[in-house]
């Protein structure tokens, strides 16, 4: 088994599904919450990229969280005709953020909720590579991978 194969299998632990792309790129992409109202809709989506350079012993990551949001709200908060508790906690070191974040809201009488690792798939990824012996790096652009 390749160590591709083995950052798949790692992935698969998570609601990321890595997948191969011809040009040797595991990408992986999953909404981890969506929220649909009368007159608007949010979705939180996490993406990735990773790349295993056999040359330099090295496997490079890319990570981005997505919230998007549109439609109508009702005031600032965001929490009206419903009621909700978001929260979130984070630290950076370097180029990476680990924490989590969490929602639980009603909205229109449905119950919204998520929780979310940010370190988690990386932290799987980083261990695998160490394993076979290479390098795990993270950088900050999509392209560097």
């Amino acid at each position: 088994m390749s160590l591709q194969d083995d950052l798949i299998a790692a992935g698969g632990a998570s609601p990321v599904v890595l997948q191969p792309q011809k040009d040797g790129i595991l990408t992986g992409e999953a909404v981890l919450a969506e929220r649909k109202s009368f007159l608007s809709k949010k979705k939180l989506t996490y993406k990735c990229k990773a790349r295993v350079d056999d040359g330099a012993r090295t496997v490079r990551f890319w990570e981005m969280l997505i919230e998007r949001g549109s439609g109508v709200s009702s005031g600032g908060d965001d929490f009206a005709p419903g009621a909700g508790f978001s929260a979130g906690t984070y630290k950076t070191g370097g180029k990476e953020r680990s924490g989590s974040i969490e929602e639980v809201s009603r909205l229109f009488g449905k119950d919204y909720d998520y929780a979310w690792d940010y370190a988690a798939l990386r932290n799987a990824l980083r261990g695998v590579a160490e394993a076979a012996g290479y390098g795990f790096e993270v950088v900050l652009n999509p392209k560097s991978v």
